[in-house]
């Protein structure tokens, strides 16, 4: 292993640290909280406004132990599977950009400083490679997303790629966790299968008109 790709891994292992450490700390106490009928009945405290709510909890997620499949099913539990999917698709847009923006623009010197001009241009090449890949793919893991969106916005990959990546990702995600929670499903299987082979299928499309 190169010195570039073991400062790199360093990096990675920091930002999967400061993810991973409030889901240890806070994680069972979340999960209480915001089950599916708890994380409905939060929203709908905020009236009208319960469609924002269940976005700003979608961006929570990205410092914060949130059950972000949970909200998307409480979300189509009570907008229906086409409105809670559209919510659920944007909050998932807004938190892949969100942490994206705030590590390119704020979060590039603590990287250099934690992997140093190497490793970063590692992580460049790598993204500049497969970064619409990562980005697309990590939308319905756990913890993945705001991981990969954390280190896209540090190796400075494109936004004209990174947008419609997040958007491959994080629209089939959306819609369907909110329809399993629109048809009071239990099991999630389905939605895993769904939003993993979507977002591929929607990438290698939006690979050909990048290329165009």
């Amino acid at each position: 292993m190169t010195r570039g790709s073991r400062s790199l891994l360093l990096l990675i292992l920091v930002i999967l640290t400061g993810i991973i450490v409030p889901f240890v700390i806070w994680g069972a106490q979340f999960d209480q909280t915001l089950s599916l009928e708890g994380a409905r009945k939060w929203m709908e405290g905020y009236g009208a406004w319960a469609w924002a709510a269940g976005i700003a909890l979608l961006v929570a997620d990205i410092v914060l132990p949130v059950p972000s499949t949970v909200v998307m099913s409480a979300l189509g539990w009570m907008y229906g599977w086409w409105v809670g999917g559209l919510v659920s698709a944007a909050g998932s847009m807004l938190s892949g950009i969100i942490a994206y923006a705030a590590c390119r623009w704020l979060g590039r010197g603590a990287a250099r400083w934690i992997a140093g001009a190497e490793g970063l241009s590692k992580g460049e090449e790598i993204f500049e490679r497969r970064g619409g890949w990562l980005v697309a793919l990590s939308r319905w893991m756990p913890v993945l997303p705001e991981a990969v969106a954390c280190l896209a916005g540090l190796s400075n990959m494109r936004w004209r790629v990174f947008l419609p990546a997040l958007a491959c990702g994080s629209v089939p995600t959306g819609f369907v966790f909110a329809a399993i929670g629109h048809l009071g499903q239990s099991e999630p299987a389905w939605a895993f299968a769904l939003s993993a082979i979507v977002p591929v299928l929607l990438w290698l499309g939006a690979v050909r008109v990048l290329k165009r």
